[in-house]
């Protein structure tokens, strides 16, 4: 049997009160036991603060330590002390990406069928609103399946009221604000924005679908290749190679940003260019962030030459 004392990271919890208390983990050893099993056991004793609430680490160390991790590699000793913060109310992050693309799946087919109801008058929408309005559902409906079927997280769960953030990220501006620009009455058929302009040309629209589906078939290769890495059930991390990633470390936000540029592009629309900036500006601090976890992590192992994000740029 194991004995490891938990202690509150700082003031006393709410969930937890009693702390710090002895956890005692029988028939296992410093080798054997985990940091899971002392969070099971924390949960045992205060069932509202189930694991996924909860953070331990060390006393001289913030860093959260890693379930799958056995205390004797997490540095733990038996009988030794360990700190537990509440993280507060959890949610996976499997529902998060749902809830997240749900959004623009329904929005879009709202404004995009309804045009009295949102406009006052009906809409004849131009082959470029059409375009836009099938890019958008394919990708998202893509995204939803790849949350379902494709992506495995390092992390299981997030913070509850993060979700409201980054659904109206989301929502609002690649679904509200995008789908009212370009099913809206200045990109008709016979708005002026549309008429004798390259965005009627069913070459340039074709030309742009055909870059788009580049990229999002470039994207989904990246996720796949992301997913093999990783074995079910764990939060394994290897250096990934292949397609894309002989130039950046982070292909699959370079694809989708390619693709969000080729709708920006084909429709002018402001909202899309907003909704572009925000998602690149996004995607490139958490790629600039892993980039240096993998760097960290793997050393020299990692190719020195390879860029973050934008291939022979950043």
């Amino acid at each position: 049997m194991v004995s490891v004392t938990v202690s509150p990271a700082g003031r006393p919890l709410a969930l937890a009160k009693g702390l710090p208390i002895i956890v005692q983990i029988p028939n296992k050893t410093v080798e054997s036991a985990t940091i899971g099993d002392v969070k099971a056991e924390v949960s045992r004793k205060f069932p509202k603060l189930y694991p996924a609430r909860q953070k331990l680490s060390l006393k001289d160390d913030k860093r959260a330590l890693v379930d799958e991790k056995t205390l004797r590699d997490a540095g733990v000793v038996d009988g030794e002390e360990v700190l537990l913060k509440d993280l507060g109310a959890q949610i996976s992050w499997r529902t998060v990406f749902i809830i997240e693309y749900i959004g623009p799946l329904v929005i879009h087919p709202l404004i995009y069928y309804l045009p009295k109801l949102i406009y006052g008058g009906s809409v004849q929408h131009s082959m470029v609103s059409q375009y836009t309005y099938a890019m958008v559902m394919l990708h998202f409906a893509k995204r939803e399946l790849e949350t379902l079927f494709v992506h495995r997280f390092s992390n299981g769960t997030m913070p509850f009221f993060n979700i409201f953030k980054n659904s109206g990220h989301y929502w609002f501006f690649s679904g509200i604000c995008l789908a009212y620009s370009v099913y809206s009455p200045a990109y008709s058929s016979s708005s002026p924005f549309i008429r004798n302009t390259f965005r009627e040309d069913p070459t340039f629209l074709m030309a742009c679908f055909a870059i788009w589906v580049f990229a999002e078939i470039s994207n989904f290769s990246a996720h796949m290749t992301l997913r093999n890495l990783r074995p079910a059930g764990t939060r394994k991390r290897s250096i990934p190679y292949g397609y894309g990633f002989s130039l950046v470390s982070y292909p699959n936000y370079f694809f989708e940003l390619l693709g969000w540029t080729v709708i920006a592009v084909m429709t002018g629309s402001y909202a899309a260019y907003v909704f572009l900036l925000i998602a690149g500006y996004t995607q490139t601090v958490w790629a600039i962030k892993k980039h240096r976890n993998y760097k960290k992590e793997f050393g020299k192992e990692y190719p020195k030459d390879r860029k973050v994000i934008f291939p022979f740029i950043l």
